[in-house]
């Protein structure tokens, strides 16, 4: 696999970080991959803008910076306002139907994925952010889909489990109907 750079963008208290951090860890330990992940985000923690990017490769990483994605997650406006220029030729975005309105660009693929009101129907908004994982694994293969539930099962708070699996389960579905 040749190096791929992933950037998760949206507001903070969205669970960006997190599913950064779970595409990144997964590569490493399940996925016999090399990741480095780096985020950023406003001076206000929740509702300020945030973006976690997220490199893996085959080999060694020497720089692991993102400047042009390959895969864009967006959960907000602003932030695909802001970024999406940034996202290489021929680029997938996944972005939230729910909280974002794309503009028409022939140069990306532009995945719709109702994250927000998925993860209302599972009865807790906080896993979006994993409904939207789980729409980028199954659409990019960047990692097996297996190996992402098992990490994700050991990372998320306990109590939590069965439900992270099924939101990234739902995410999995609605790309299969994008």
């Amino acid at each position: 696999m040749a190096r791929q750079e992933v950037r998760f963008a949206g507001f903070g208290g969205q669970g960006l970080l997190l599913a950064g951090i779970l595409l990144g860890k997964t590569a490493c330990l399940y996925g016999g991959k090399q990741a480095a992940q780096t985020q950023s985000y406003g001076t206000e923690a929740r509702g300020g803008a945030s973006q976690c990017n997220v490199v893996i490769d085959d080999k060694e990483i020497t720089y692991v910076g993102v400047v042009n994605p390959d895969v864009f997650v967006v959960m907000s406006q602003e932030a695909y306002e802001k970024l999406i220029e940034e996202v290489k030729e021929g680029g997938l975005v996944f972005y939230d139907s729910d909280l974002v309105k794309v503009k028409e660009n022939p140069k990306l693929r532009q995945i719709p994925v109702s994250s927000t009101s998925s993860a209302k129907e599972l009865g807790r908004q906080m896993v979006a952010n994993v409904v939207m994982l789980g729409a980028m694994v199954e659409g990019t293969r960047i990692l097996d889909a297996d190996q992402v539930k098992v990490c994700l099962k050991d990372s998320v708070p306990p109590g939590t489990e069965d439900l992270n699996l099924k939101a990234f389960d739902k995410g999995r579905s609605l790309f299969k109907v994008s």
